[in-house]
């Protein structure tokens, strides 16, 4: 029988996605797990005893080939499925302000996007409104991904 997943589990989940890192969940029990591309290489080969891999990974091993190999893990939008760019372009034009959306639009244009985005947001002040955008974009990814995937979910707990 399959449990309800937290929807705010999900997007805590992608929202702390790093690059290189894949988050996997169990529907069945409603488990949300990230592993890393060593894990994921690791857990693909035999782990030779003599080898000089640290015993934290070798504890961890049994758990990471489970979700790797388990049909019942499945993985989430990863940050290339996300596109964070194009959130961070729908916030500037969701801006009424014309002359901070042009600084905001202007700031994710050329090299250094980011760390730019972020410096114009700190110094006017908008971070705040820039995390609920980004989250609320998060969440319809989380609410389209799980019911695609046919996965039951609740909102019980979630952030105001």
């Amino acid at each position: 029988m399959s449990v309800k997943v937290s929807l705010q589990a999900v997007v805590d989940e992608l929202d702390a996605l790093m690059e290189g890192w894949v988050a996997y969940l169990n529907a069945k029990t409603g488990e949300l797990i990230s592993l890393s591309e060593d894990d994921r290489m690791l857990a693909e080969h035999e782990v030779d005893p003599e080898e000089d891999t640290p015993k934290w990974q070798q504890e961890a091993l049994p758990k990471i080939r489970e979700v790797c190999e388990s049909e019942d893990y499945t993985a989430l939008p990863s940050k290339f499925d996300i596109h964070e760019y194009a959130i961070m372009e729908n916030f500037c034009y969701s801006i009424d302000d014309p002359r901070l959306r042009g600084e905001l639009l202007n700031a994710i244009r050329g090299r250094g996007v980011f760390s730019r985005f972020k410096s114009v947001i700190h110094s006017r002040k908008i971070q705040n409104a820039w995390f609920a955008f980004k989250r609320a974009a998060l969440e319809r990814i989380a609410i389209d991904w799980l019911e695609d995937n046919g996965i039951a979910y609740t909102t019980e707990g979630r952030r105001a």
